[in-house]
């Protein structure tokens, strides 16, 4: 209504709220070729739902700072901000320093120098690992940061290479299993194969590490292990899946 003008260069994705931004989201906008995301969101303090979204776009952001400076990008290409919907002069303001700041930069990978395939690797990588991430960094993400003081220190690059550098890999043990196909039913995308009295195995490509299946496999199998570093096991050949039921009459 106010005719405010600011830069063509933004691409606007409206959410219903900004704790729907995943980590995942944002490091796709990168894989696909965008300089710069930027994120708005309500005012700290003023969400009108006790789930303060905000708050958890807030530390998603500066999380996913740390991955993109793990990943070689600059962590500036990344900003988030908050206003209200009436702010439309501070909105304009805002986009234009932001689209501003990013062309000073340059082009993506550019300015970092690195290969378009090499980081498009690292970033799918990373993409990979976001549900491990997310779990290891459950409590803090849920966590509320008000003072801006605290941003640069919430997250440390070291903690967070650790876990990406980190060979997670979850491995289950086929003499422990029994087949119950819990972890098969509960995976989110469909890594582990297996049947009715056929040990399970876990697809390690599939894999995305988020420890659904380590966490739903009953505590009185424990078939499933957490492996960190250490090389997979191969899986069992298929005659050696089948398992042999113990009948009343044997």
């Amino acid at each position: 209504m106010s005719r405010l003008q600011y830069a063509t260069d933004i691409r606007l994705i409206r959410v219903m709220c900004t704790g729907r931004i995943d980590l995942s989201l944002i490091l796709r906008a990168f894989t696909n070729g965008a300089d710069g995301v930027f994120i708005i969101g309500c005012r700290l303090g003023e969400c009108n739902y006790t789930t303060h979204g905000n708050f958890s776009a807030l530390n998603k952001v500066l999380l996913c700072k740390k991955v993109l400076e793990h990943v070689g990008l600059n962590p500036d290409r990344l900003s988030i901000e908050f206003m209200s919907s009436g702010e439309g002069i501070l909105f304009a303001e805002t986009m234009n320093n932001f689209v501003k700041k990013v062309k000073e930069i340059g082009p993506l990978g550019v300015i970092e120098n690195i290969d378009k395939r090499e980081f498009n690797s690292r970033l799918c990588t990373a993409t990979k690992r976001v549900p491990y991430i997310k779990t290891v960094y459950k409590e803090k993400l849920a966590a509320r940061p008000a003072n801006p003081a605290e941003y640069d220190s919430f997250y440390s690059l070291e903690g967070v290479e650790k876990l990406l550098n980190e060979a997670v890999s979850y491995y289950i043990e086929p003499a422990k299993c029994q087949a119950c196909m819990i972890c098969m039913r509960k995976c989110p995308v469909d890594a582990i194969s297996g049947g009715r009295n056929l040990v399970h195995i876990i697809d390690q490509e599939k894999c995305i590490k988020c420890g659904t299946c380590f966490e739903s496999c009953p505590t009185r199998f424990t078939a499933i292990r957490k492996i960190i570093t250490d090389s997979v096991p191969p899986p069992p050949s298929e005659e050696a899946r089948i398992i042999v039921r113990k009948t009343k009459d044997s």
